[in-house]
């Protein structure tokens, strides 16, 4: 099990700074002229033969706006191919189009680049999930704890193909299986935020008992926010890949309509030059991305030392101190305010502490539902677990981490006035407006803990009132 000592998950600002040396080459010139012929041709057979209600469907989600997520859009360029490569098979093609020699060698031709781009796609997915699920194993213990989460995911991937091989023996189209895969990809992210933003007694089950580090908790918890780590990703990355996923779905609601209209509509020499053109820009710019992408992901650390998150982050680190408050004891800080209407705030938390753990051996004894641990490995499976006749019982002793803060005023003759009253808190953030100069005392309270030490991390910040400066008019008075 490696060491998470020292280690804080990887930030927006460290990525930025990471995918600095990494700049994706730009699209060919040609991506964007031949979408728009592409467009041009689409409003041709349009034009030749109104669309039907499901080709109206397929041109409206052609005119929208790609997902806005890196995986997301990864799916869907693959749903795009194999809805193009369905279209490619010869029992697909009309018949008129199958007496002509040229135009079927055409694409017979782009079905081998679309195979081609469709394996690279999935070789990159496979890998990329393989690489994050042995990262995150490194961190596990490497007991028998580390032998269930593997064996759990096996047979969690096997329920989640067989669902999906269910939907397609029972007629499902590619796009319904492909709607399923993303729900099930969204089903593992929403287990992994929960998993990850878990707290009290039963975080403390996925910490100790079953092993997880609480840096892994972290991670999981911020990487996929709105404005986290994989927003730098989709800003930087972003926009070659939308443009490809546009370009797949032009070239397949081409040749939806074109095979619906060709007893009508022709392709003349020009028209098969351009779309065996962009079958073959699309698959090469596109397999040019994947192999890019391979690259940055392989590459691309889950954590960073916290020296290193404090260089490449703000100065808001900077400004904290830590500090132990051994137990029976308090810890004081002292502000002389200088004038009224000043602010006072604060924002403190206490950092993880520890736990004690007992053995004991206790017969017939089940282990707590595990569930949401292999939800936290992107795989769920609803049961409890049985080690045999004789199991290991833990017996946990929680200690919650508080601390008890409170903040008074002191006169100058020494008279204490209370401003916060004493609570105990895990993590507190707040300020006040003074009511007068002096000396105000903030005071973390662990007099009450016989045996533990509480480790401080806070901030505290005195700011002065705004005072508008005296403006003196043309004629010397203060306005």
């Amino acid at each position: 099990m490696a060491s998470t000592d020292g280690l804080v998950p990887i930030t927006r600002v460290f990525l930025a700074s990471y995918y600095d040396k990494y700049p994706f080459p730009p699209l060919s010139d040609d991506v964007s002229r031949l979408s728009s012929d592409m467009a041009s041709l689409i409003q041709l057979l349009t034009l030749q033969s109104p669309p039907s209600q499901g080709e109206a469907s397929l041109i409206e989600e052609a005119n929208q706006q790609p997902p806005h997520k890196i995986d997301e859009n990864m799916w869907k360029n693959r749903e795009q191919m194999e809805e193009i490569l369905f279209l490619l098979q010869p029992s697909r093609w009309p018949v008129q189009l199958r007496e002509d020699a040229e135009l079927s060698s055409t694409l017979r031709h782009l079905k081998d680049n679309f195979d081609k781009a469709l394996a690279a796609m999935i070789s990159f997915q496979t890998k990329n999930s393989e690489r994050v699920f042995s990262t995150v194993m490194t961190y596990m213990p490497q007991d028998f704890r580390g032998t269930l989460i593997r064996q759990q995911k096996e047979r969690s991937e096997r329920n989640k193909q067989a669902e999906v091989d269910a939907l397609v023996s029972s007629g499902g189209t590619i796009r319904d299986t492909y709607a399923l895969l993303w729900k099930q990809q969204m089903e593992r992210r929403r287990q992994l935020a929960q998993l990850g933003s878990a707290s009290g007694v039963y975080k403390t089950l996925v910490k100790y008992l079953v092993g997880v580090p609480q840096v892994l908790l972290d991670f999981v918890r911020q990487i996929n926010d709105d404005d986290g780590p994989m927003e730098e990703q989709r800003q930087r990355y972003g926009p070659p890949l939308y443009t490809l996923t546009k370009m797949a779905t032009a070239i397949r609601v081409f040749l939806t309509l074109l095979f619906q209209r060709y007893d009508t509509f022709k392709l003349n020499k020009e028209q098969m030059n351009l779309l065996s053109e962009a079958a073959i820009v699309y698959t090469s710019e596109f397999e040019r991305f994947v192999a890019f992408i391979s690259d940055v992901f392989a590459n691309s650390p889950f954590f960073i030392s916290a020296d290193a998150a404090g260089i490449l982050g703000s100065r808001e680190n900077e400004e904290y101190k830590e500090i132990i408050v051994q137990a029976g004891r308090t810890y004081e800080v002292s502000l002389m305010v200088e004038s009224e209407n000043s602010y006072i705030g604060w924002d403190f938390s206490l950092m993880q502490g520890k736990i004690s753990m007992v053995f004991l051996f206790e017969p017939f004894f089940s282990l707590c539902n595990l569930n949401y641990l292999f939800a936290f490995l992107a795989w769920s499976y609803n049961k409890c677990f049985l080690f045999g006749s004789h199991l290991m019982w833990f017996v946990l002793f929680l200690f919650y981490q508080d601390i008890g803060f409170s903040v008074e005023y002191i006169s100058a003759s020494g008279e204490k006035t209370l401003i916060l009253p004493y609570r105990r808190y895990e993590a507190d953030q707040g300020n006040f407006s003074t009511l007068m100069a002096g000396n105000y005392k903030l005071v973390w309270d662990n007099s009450y803990s016989t045996f533990f030490k509480k480790n401080l991390r806070y901030k505290v910040d005195c700011i002065p009132p705004v005072v508008e400066q005296k403006v003196e008019d043309e004629d010397g008075l203060e306005s």
